[in-house]
């Protein structure tokens, strides 16, 4: 994460907001960020295969 990116959030906010308001909002950020690198790399399971699991979870 960048200082930047934690400018950003900053001034998007309400002028008025709770710390824990910033610190959920840039860890949404950070995991988001996070989510995209592992598709760019390759680091995913195809939905049908996410379903499979799902269902051999119920038996």
């Amino acid at each position: 994460m960048t200082k930047e990116i934690v400018a950003t959030a900053i001034k998007e906010m309400p002028h008025e907001f709770d710390l824990d308001e910033l610190i959920e909002r840039l860890i949404f950020i950070e995991k988001v960020d996070e989510g995209l690198k592992d598709i760019e790399e390759g680091r995913t399971i195809p939905h049908e295969e996410v379903k499979k699991i799902i269902e051999s979870w119920r038996k």
